[in-house]
């Protein structure tokens, strides 16, 4: 006997019209679109996860993601009473060290099937550049001076994720990673459809291969292999196609850069042929925009894809992960 706890559609759709389930916003296979027979309660702390859980759940599973559509992921703080929900979900995905409320929110819920993407694959440190020497960002979450490296980051070391950089969704080959393991997770909590988990999280993997096959192909002769961007959300993608990623801020979005990174930035613009600053859709674009007018530089806008919304230049990862790859492809000067 399945000891999970399941949703009945009824029950949950009925739920769902009285506004006392959703926590922030829910996945668009909700409740009424089901036909017959429960599904799994998985709450998505924001969308790389939530992406996971829908497309590896399919219709299987019920998600709620606790990130709002437009809200910048870093800067969440859970209301009571959503904190409180969280104890009824039967699966929680997220991925700690992105946000630290969540990570609280989590530990004292006590939901047995807990899935930290960080467990799923390697971390490394980054700093505000990757493929070169770091550079100072002058603020505290660039992480200065850091070589690169590859560590495991073992489940439960309180540690573990210091000085590490989060994003790891933004290479493919990692996000199929924890692709593999959210499958896993989904299989065990719900044995019943592990046929359909395991089917969906290979045809993800798959999808997913051929994302990285298109980043490896099209990023391939560029002019300059050099990118400036708002915040160090890219370093897994630079260093994954051979790229150099230079931050204007570091980890954190909104940390503001130092006038000595400021002019670094301008020299290393004119010195590796940089065309492009970019910023992203979810933080502001203030700093991006007076360093590329002060430089002569173009904007772009490069997606970390911490959240979908009407701004984003496609209707889920894998399309906006192909506009990142067109905005690369035209700044760095690809053939």
């Amino acid at each position: 006997m399945n000891a999970r706890r399941l949703i009945p559609t009824a029950t949950l759709a009925g739920a769902v019209t009285l506004g006392l389930v959703a926590l922030s916003a829910c996945s668009s296979s909700d409740a009424a679109d089901k036909k017959s027979g429960d599904r799994l309660a998985v709450t998505a702390s924001f969308y790389p996860m939530q992406f996971l859980a829908e497309r590896i759940g399919g219709d299987h599973v019920s998600v709620t993601t606790l990130t709002k559509p437009g809200v910048e992921p870093h800067d969440l703080e859970l209301a009571p009473r959503q904190a409180a929900q969280l104890g009824e979900a039967d699966v929680i995905l997220y991925l700690k060290g992105v946000q630290p409320a969540v990570d609280e929110a989590i530990t004292q819920s006590g939901v047995k099937n807990t899935v930290d993407a960080t467990s799923l694959t390697t971390l490394e440190k980054h700093g505000t550049e990757v493929g070169g020497h770091s550079h100072d960002s002058g603020h505290e979450d660039g992480h200065a001076g850091e070589e690169s490296h590859e560590e495991s980051h073992p489940a439960g070391e309180e540690d573990a994720l210091a000085g590490k950089d989060p994003h790891i969704w933004l290479d493919p080959v990692k996000y199929a990673e924890v692709a593999k393991g959210v499958g896993a997770s989904l299989e065990k909590a719900d044995p019943d459809n592990s046929a359909a988990y395991r089917k969906n999280t290979d045809a993800l993997v798959k999808e997913l291969g051929g994302l990285d096959t298109a980043f490896k192909q099209g990023l391939t002769g560029t002019t300059t292999k050099t990118f400036i961007t708002t915040h160090a959300a890219f370093g897994y993608l630079a260093e994954r196609y051979g790229l150099t990623q230079e931050a204007i801020a570091g980890i954190d979005p909104e940390s503001e850069p130092s006038p000595a990174r400021v002019k670094e930035l301008r020299t290393i613009a004119e010195h590796d042929k940089v065309s492009t600053v970019f910023f992203e859709t979810l933080a502001s674009d203030k700093t991006a925009k007076t360093l590329a007018a002060d430089s002569g530089l173009k904007t772009g806008v490069l997606d970390p894809l911490e959240g979908i919304t009407d701004k984003s230049k496609g209707d889920d990862y894998i399309e906006v992960m192909q506009s990142n790859l067109a905005a690369l492809r035209t700044a760095l000067g690809a053939k």
